[in-house]
């Protein structure tokens, strides 16, 4: 008797040991197939454990082990939208619970030129598409909401970094970006805008074109000066990076790239051509970095109505309070041009 209750005592303990074996195998050990240390899989709004498969299955070396886990931990019926992490050597259990773990993602958006590529930017890095963007922010009805025209849109978005989870609406983007448009236009930045006799939109336009005009942040206060002074004087503003955004506008070839503004750049026919029209153009030309608004709102207080590219300190510029003077730079800057051979 004692050698049959041996034998069965031993028999469960052998199936379960070989039970226990099985689901380790099942559950606990490696079951990925990627070189990576880690990659990213997005889970698209609305999907069913079938989509899951399929964006998966590059990634996993047996999918059936990853159905059993998902079946048993109830995710088969319970899939979530987002991006997930998924890192080399991962079990079925820890893929599984990966999947329920969506991972923040860091929005990141600056120096856009037009509207349009901030919205391609935008939908490279989250769920909604340029069309889903275009329809909450381009629509009638928010446009007139936030006092905004189609060509001052792109003051309605501070450059920063955001986080949101991948699958963020359109329309938690909006409600987002006007919680950081209110914040940054805080009541001190108001009244410097107020003394200047300009609103956030102006302030917003006049910083693209000092952000266009320098990459040098400490001369940024110095050339808004300048455009300051000017319009104080009803003076065109005469920037060149206007020119090149009117010229690339009409043209409908945003990709060209224009070192040299010719005399004939200056006869475009368009709004934002401040040689032909005066006061600010319609809207930015430019997304302008933070340097550049708070230039704008924080001007040095100088004489200076001109300036030209120096050609002893590259990257900087020559600044004349004269007419004359400033002909005298510009010589030499066309001088120093002509050398280089440069045609456009």
């Amino acid at each position: 008797m004692k050698k049959i209750i041996i034998k069965i005592v031993v028999g469960v303990l052998l199936v379960g040991v070989l039970l226990g074996g099985y689901l380790i195998n099942k559950i606990f050990t490696s079951n990925t197939k990627f070189e990576a240390e880690e990659v990213y899989v997005y889970i698209p709004t609305g999907s069913n454990y079938e989509v899951v498969k399929k964006i998966i299955a590059p990634y996993v070396e047996n999918l059936d082990k990853v159905d059993w886990v998902a079946s048993k931990r109830g995710y088969t019926e319970n899939v979530k939208s987002g991006k997930f992490l998924l890192k080399k050597g991962m079990s079925s259990f820890s893929i599984v619970r990966s999947l329920r773990l969506p991972v923040p993602v860091k929005l990141a958006f600056n120096n856009q030129e037009r509207v349009d590529k901030l919205f391609e930017r935008i939908a490279s890095q989250v769920e909604p598409s340029v069309a889903e963007l275009k329809a909450v922010f381009e629509n009638e009805a928010f446009l007139r909401e936030h006092q905004l025209t189609k060509e001052t849109l792109l003051t309605y978005f501070i450059p920063n970094t955001y986080e949101f989870y991948w699958d963020v609406t359109a329309e938690e983007l909006a409600k987002k970006f006007e919680k950081e448009y209110q914040r940054f236009w805080s009541n001190g930045r108001l009244d410097k805008a107020k003394e200047l006799n300009m609103t956030p939109t102006e302030v917003y336009t006049l910083a693209s074109i000092v952000h266009k005009e320098t990459a040098q942040a400490a001369e940024r206060p110095r050339v808004a000066g300048v455009y300051l002074n000017r319009l104080k004087a009803n003076m065109p503003l005469q920037a060149d990076p206007t020119v090149i955004y009117a010229v690339k506008r009409e043209s409908g070839n945003w990709d060209q790239q224009i070192k040299v503004v010719t005399f004939n750049d200056l006869k475009v026919n368009s709004p934002y051509n401040t040689y032909r029209i005066k006061g600010l153009p319609p809207g930015p030309i430019f997304m302008p970095d933070v340097s550049a608004i708070d230039a704008v709102l924080n001007p040095e207080k100088h004489n200076y109505l001109y300036f030209c590219a120096s050609v002893e300190k590259f990257g900087y510029h020559e600044f004349a309070t004269s007419y004359e003077e400033h002909l005298v730079i510009a010589k030499k800057y066309s001088e120093w041009v002509s050398k280089q051979g440069y045609k456009r």
